[in-house]
């Protein structure tokens, strides 16, 4: 897959956007296009981007009826069959990108079954970085094997970006490393970003992605399911998710996954993540670290 430009990637995004918007959206300077992250939607306020800077708004204000034209053109007109995720609160869109939605919650017996009266929504300019994680992947394996790995970084700063490639490379293996079985437990469908079944964002050929499903379901189902040489998991934060991966760790299973924090003196004070730690399942971390250059990655060895 040949990466497209950044400023074109966030067209791609605005093409889901009802026409008033679309256009106002395609109207910004090419250099923010090549930045923005995503694109939100209020009802009765102006229609807004996100920049590395902040929220810039656009001279056009979202009326209520064009959040419901955005989830007909995100599903292509057949909001049934996206009615899984929709009662989560997002839509997978093809071509790898993520509709947010907010509203109010539909309940039957104490579960959200849908969402109406659509009040906000937001797009996710999702973009790969193919090769970002070329200066660690060589460090996350002793003797040809892989060992556990957290990847740090506070929200926002680029967790998920780097998990991508690093499933889409231990997938795919290199000159010093065969390729690997990999499971992805995709929970929010942040990663491979699934759509009818086929995954919009290049996760390898080696990869098996379970799409929406809480990671502590998930991770039984694919050990005995798919044979995993890895599990992939993004943004670990309930204590069930600590129980599933320690019993795949127990099974020889090597896991990759994301949590928020800058550091493990972070981690440690807080008591889900002091536990994390304190299991012992992970070996390795990679921080995340924003410098006036991008981002740099530093890894950190944790206590066995």
């Amino acid at each position: 897959m040949q990466k497209k430009p950044d400023h074109l990637r966030y067209e791609e995004a605005a093409a889901i956007l009802p026409n008033r918007l679309r256009a106002a959206a395609l109207a910004l300077p090419e250099a923010d296009k090549a930045l923005a992250e995503e694109i939100r939607l209020r009802a009765g306020r102006p229609l807004t981007v996100l920049l590395p800077g902040g929220e810039t708004c656009l001279e056009v204000l979202v009326e209520p009826e064009e959040l419901e034209t955005l989830c007909d053109l995100a599903t292509e007109f057949s909001r049934y069959a996206a009615a899984e995720t929709l009662r989560e609160g997002f839509l997978p869109v093809r071509g790898g990108f993520r509709v947010g939605l907010c509203g109010t919650a539909v309940m039957k017996d104490g579960t959200n079954t849908n969402l109406k009266n659509l009040s906000s929504a937001v797009i996710r300019v999702a973009r790969e970085r193919k090769g970002i994680a070329r200066p660690v992947i060589r460090k996350l394996f002793r003797e040809g094997r892989f060992l556990s790995t957290l990847i740090l970084s506070p929200p926002g700063g680029g967790k998920t970006t780097l998990l991508r490639d690093l499933v889409r490379q231990l997938s795919e293996g290199g000159p010093d490393r065969p390729p690997q079985r990999v499971s992805l437990i995709d929970e929010r469908g942040e990663v491979a970003v699934m759509y009818q079944g086929e995954a919009q964002m290049d996760i390898g050929p080696h990869t098996d992605v379970l799409d929406a499903c809480p990671k502590a379901l998930g991770i039984p189902i694919v050990l005995r399911a798919m044979n995993p040489q890895i599990i992939a998991v993004d943004e670990i934060t309930v204590r069930e998710d600590l129980t599933a991966i320690s019993m795949a760790a127990g099974c020889g299973v090597g896991l990759l996954a994301t949590v928020h924090g800058r550091d493990t003196a972070e981690l440690l004070e807080k008591p889900l993540y002091r536990q994390l730690l304190e299991n012992r399942v992970f070996q390795l971390a990679v921080r995340i670290v924003q410098t006036e250059e991008g981002r740099t990655y530093e890894l950190e060895e944790l206590p066995c």
